[in-house]
């Protein structure tokens, strides 16, 4: 299959991204847009037919606040990656959180601590083999099997049904509940359109004949799980979704804030925007034809490739290589280019790991910061459990309720 580097080149400038009195602003910084990301989680409602077929991912949200946004619209099925995104997910208001993480020893011990802290909350987790399933039986959580559709990172093989099957068989002999099957098809993010619903839709076949024969065994499976960012279009295209004996949710979590490669992916009529920036500031003009500014790969990651960003209404502009603090950038023969100390505003190429970069974002309402909220699921926890015999020192851990 033929794959294509997904990414815009430019952005055209919006006056609502001004944001008023950056001289008095620390760069680099990330600003998040309330009315932006509220019209963005609407669209997906919208095209959804409701909040209960979102699964969101919250490794793209991180704020707590980004987090109640979502809850105060009526997202309340998370999906998540870290037990720190569990913990904020599970204070933060959700009602339904996956830890969609095959999770091991001390990591598994704190998902189940997290668990029973939170009793009213249904949290599941992801198994793929009987020596997994052993580390939860008769505990507070869930299981959700981890089928692998050919990204080959996680889960059981699709093929295997015969090990798919076993597993099954063993959940209620472990005192476990099975509620359903995890699907993550984000291998097909690099193909262009047609090609890439036909590949979707042709494992979405195979996953509903696996789901004959569970359901042959005389097991419900309560849900199906499928679609990042990338095929979210092609699992809403999907007939063989619809009218069946399990709910069909969905997990994208870049469409809430928005990148340059997802707003290349997806069709242009969804109507999605950039929900978050990166403000930065030109500090140097190391020779002609050059500028740099502060948002090296510290600021936005340099994960999916070079360039990392797009230069909102600045055409004339190439981001280069970064290092840490400093992005050069290539400024287009015989244009003029931004002075040393004027502010630019960066459309990253992956904004999941650049939110993960920052401490704090602004938010910024009608040019004016209404408030500064804590980046609150980035990182990881302390990796010393409380209960453990050692000291920690320095850090304190983060807060458990």
């Amino acid at each position: 299959m033929a794959t294509e580097n997904f990414m815009l080149r430019e952005f055209a400038w919006d006056g609502r991204y001004r944001v008023m009195g950056t001289e008095d602003l620390l760069t680099p910084a990330l600003v998040v847009y309330p009315e932006i990301l509220g019209r963005n989680i609407e669209r997906t409602l919208d095209l959804l037919g409701g909040a209960d077929r979102w699964r969101v991912h919250v490794k793209t949200a991180k704020l707590g606040y980004a987090m109640r946004t979502l809850v105060e619209r009526g997202v309340r099925n998370f999906k998540c990656a870290t037990t720190l995104e569990l913990l904020v997910a599970c204070q933060s208001g959700a009602a339904d959180v996956l830890l969609a993480y095959p999770v091991m020893g001390a990591n598994a011990r704190r998902a189940r601590e997290i668990a029973d802290q939170f009793p009213d909350i249904r949290i599941s987790v992801l198994s793929e083999s009987e020596e997994q399933v052993e580390q939860w039986r008769a505990g507070p959580v869930g299981i959700f099997l981890d089928i692998n559709p050919g990204m080959n990172r996680t889960g059981i093989e699709q093929d295997r049904r015969d090990k798919i099957l076993r597993i099954v068989r063993g959940l209620e002999d472990a005192g476990l509940e099975f509620r359903g099957l995890h699907y993550y098809d984000g291998q097909y993010g690099g193909l262009a359109e047609p090609e890439r619903t036909r590949a979707a839709h042709a494992g979405y076949d195979r996953l509903l004949e696996l789901v004959g024969d569970i359901e042959g065994l005389g097991v419900r499976i309560p849900e199906i799980i499928t679609a990042g960012t990338p095929t979210f279009p092609c699992s809403l295209s999907y007939e063989g979704f619809r009218g069946g004996g399990f709910i069909h949710r969905v997990s994208p979590g870049t469409i809430l804030y928005g990148d340059a490669t997802s707003l290349a992916q997806l069709p242009r009529h969804y109507g999605y925007a950039p929900a978050v920036l990166v403000l930065t500031r030109v500090v140097s003009r190391p020779k002609e034809g050059i500028l740099t500014c502060d948002a090296g790969h510290k600021a936005v990651s340099a994960d999916a490739g070079v360039p990392t960003c797009v230069v909102v209404g600045h055409p004339e502009l190439l981001p280069l290589s970064p290092s840490e603090e400093h992005l050069p950038m290539a400024v287009e023969r015989g244009a003029a280019g931004p002075k040393v100390g004027e502010a630019l505003y960066l459309l990253p190429r992956h904004i999941c790991p650049t939110v993960n970069n920052f401490d704090c974002a602004l938010v910024v309402e009608d040019g004016k910061i209404e408030s500064v909220e804590e980046v609150s699921a980035r990182g990881r926890e302390a990796p010393v459990m409380l209960h453990a015999k050692v000291s920690l020192t320095n850090r304190e851990p983060a807060e458990r309720v």
